[in-house]
C-alpha cells in the first residue's frame, strides 16, 4: 500500500512540475498566424527549363527583416542551374566548367540568393525588388512587406509533370531563427493587369512556409523591461543577468563601460559587418531596455511614459517597434509621439498594441549613447477594471522587434504606499511542499 501511495505522489509531483514551466515552442500567441511565405511562380517555359518569379511575403504582424536583409537557400531536386537572374543574385557561382559558350549565373547544387541593393540599374530590376533584403512587418508597413526576384532555370523540367520542386529551403533574416517546411503545390497565382481589365495566371505555383523561433535565433534574450510609478520611489530594474552576465575575465570585451576612454576605438575596431551585440556594461546586459513609467493619475484618465533605450554599440534599429499587452489598451485615448495599431490575436479581446516611431522623427533608434533612446507618452481612459493595486498598471508582456522581453518578477513591481509588501504563497507552492514532505517521509519510513 505504501508503495502505491509513493508512486502516486511521484507521478503527481512530475505532472505539477511539468505544468509549472514555460513552453519553449516557436508558437507566438500574440501572432498565431505569423509566418514568412515564399511563393514560386513559373511564368513561362524555356527549351531546357522555365522562368519563375519568387516572392517572399512577410506575413508576421510585428517581426520585420532588417539590415543586412534576407538570405534564401535551397537544394535543387536534380541538376538544375540558374541561367540568369533579375532583382536578386546568387552569392557564389559555383563550378560551371562543363558549360561552353554561355556561362550560367549559378551552377551550385545549393544556391544562396540575396536581394539587390537600392539604386540597382533599372534593367536589372523587377517589381518589388532591390530593397537590400529589408522587409517590414505586415502590420507596420504592408506595402513594403514583400520582396521579389526572377530567375531563369535550366536543365530542369519543361512541363508541370516533369518539373521538380527544390527542397531543403533555408531562410536567414539576417541570422538563424527561421525553419522552413517543404514546398507544396498550390493553386496557380493570378496576375491582374494595371488597368484591371485582364487576368493571367502562373503555369505552376508552389509555396514554402517559414516560421520563427526566438530560441533558435538567439542564445539569450535580447531585451528586458524595467518599471516605475509616481506613487513609489522604487525603480524596478531589469532582472539581473536577464540577457547574460558580465564576464570580462573569461570573455574579455563582452561589454564596454559607458565612460571608458577606449570606447571609440573598441566600437570602430569591431567592424561594420559584425552583428554580434557589443553592449554597455549593465547588470542586465541586454541590448535593449523598455521602461514603463506610470506617470500621472487623473480623474478619468491615467498616463504612461514609455522609453526604449539602446545599449548596443554596434546596431542602429530602423523601423523598430514594440508590442505591449495590457488590458486597458481597449480604452487607449492618445499616443503622443509613437504610431499605434491595435492587435487582436484573440478575436474581440483588444489588449495588445503595436507601437513604433513616426517616420523621419523617431523611427530610427540610434546606437548606444546619449541619442540612443526614443520615448513617448500614452493616455488611457479608466475602465471598470482600473486599479493601481497589485501591479495592474504594468504590462503583461513586452516585445521589441518581435522578440519577447524579460519582465521583472511580479513580486518586485512597485506597490502602492498602503499596500502590504508581504508576499503571498501560491497554492501550487503549498501543494508541492506538502507532497515533497510526504515523499521524504515515505522514502525514509
Amino acid at each position: 500500500m505504501m508503495g502505491i501511495i509513493f508512486k502516486f505522489i511521484i507521478s503527481l509531483l512530475f505532472f505539477l512540475s511539468c505544468n509549472s514551466f514555460t513552453s519553449t515552442e516557436a508558437y507566438d500567441s500574440l501572432d498565431p498566424n505569423g509566418n514568412i511565405t515564399i511563393k514560386w511562380d513559373i511564368i513561362s517555359w524555356t527549351p531546357d527549363g522555365y522562368v519563375a518569379v519568387v516572392t517572399i511575403y512577410n506575413f508576421q504582424a510585428y517581426r520585420h527583416i532588417q539590415t543586412p536583409g534576407w538570405t534564401l537557400g535551397w537544394t535543387w531536386a536534380k541538376k538544375e542551374i540558374i541561367w540568369s537572374m533579375t532583382g536578386g543574385q546568387a552569392t557564389d557561382q559555383g563550378d560551371c566548367s562543363r558549360f561552353k559558350g554561355s556561362i550560367p549565373h549559378c551552377c551550385k547544387k545549393t544556391p544562396t540568393i540575396v536581394d539587390l541593393l537600392p539604386g540597382t540599374p533599372y534593367n536589372q530590376q523587377i517589381a518589388n525588388c532591390c530593397k537590400g533584403g529589408v522587409l517590414n512587418s505586415w502590420a507596420q508597413d504592408p506595402a513594403n512587406a514583400a520582396g521579389s526576384f526572377q530567375l531563369s532555370v535550366g536543365s530542369a523540367g519543361t512541363s508541370n509533370k516533369t518539373v521538380r520542386m527544390p527542397k531543403n529551403f533555408t531562410l536567414k533574416a539576417p541570422g538563424p531563427g527561421y525553419t522552413c517546411g517543404p514546398a507544396k503545390v498550390v493553386r496557380p497565382t493570378k496576375f491582374i493587369t494595371a488597368d484591371k481589365r485582364r487576368a493571367t495566371q502562373a503555369l505552376m505555383t508552389w509555396n514554402v512556409t517559414c516560421t520563427y523561433s526566438q530560441f533558435l535565433a538567439h542564445k539569450a534574450p535580447t531585451c528586458c523591461v524595467s518599471l516605475s510609478a509616481f506613487y513609489n520611489d522604487t525603480i524596478v530594474q531589469c532582472p539581473k543577468c536577464a540577457c547574460g552576465c558580465q564576464n570580462n575575465i573569461t570573455q574579455p570585451g563582452s561589454c564596454v563601460e559607458a565612460d571608458s576612454p577606449y570606447l571609440a576605438s573598441v566600437v570602430s575596431s569591431s567592424g561594420k559587418n559584425s552583428y554580434t551585440p557589443l553592449v554597455q556594461c549593465t547588470s542586465h546586459m541586454c541590448p535593449i531596455r523598455v521602461h514603463w513609467h506610470v506617470k500621472l493619475n487623473y480623474k478619468e484618465y491615467w498616463r504612461v511614459k514609455i522609453t526604449v533605450t539602446n545599449f548596443n554599440y554596434r546596431m542602429n534599429y530602423s523601423d523598430w517597434n514594440i508590442v505591449v499587452q495590457h488590458p486597458n489598451f481597449s480604452n487607449l485615448t492618445q499616443t503622443f509621439s509613437f504610431d499605434y495599431k491595435s492587435l487582436t490575436p484573440y478575436g474581440d479581446i483588444n489588449d495588445t498594441a503595436m507601437l513604433w516611431g513616426i517616420k523621419f522623427y523617431n523611427d530610427f533608434l540610434m546606437q548606444a549613447g546619449p541619442l540612443g533612446n526614443v520615448q513617448s507618452e500614452v493616455l488611457f481612459q479608466k475602465d471598470a477594471t482600473f486599479t493601481f493595486d497589485k501591479g495592474w498598471a504594468f504590462p503583461r508582456r513586452v516585445y521589441f522587434n518581435g522578440d519577447n522581453c524579460v519582465m521583472p518578477p511580479p513580486d518586485a513591481y512597485p506597490w502602492l504606499p498602503n499596500a502590504s509588501s508581504q508576499q503571498h504563497i501560491s497554492l501550487l507552492t503549498i501543494v508541492m511542499t506538502f507532497l515533497s514532505t510526504l515523499t521524504f517521509m515515505f522514502a525514509y519510513a
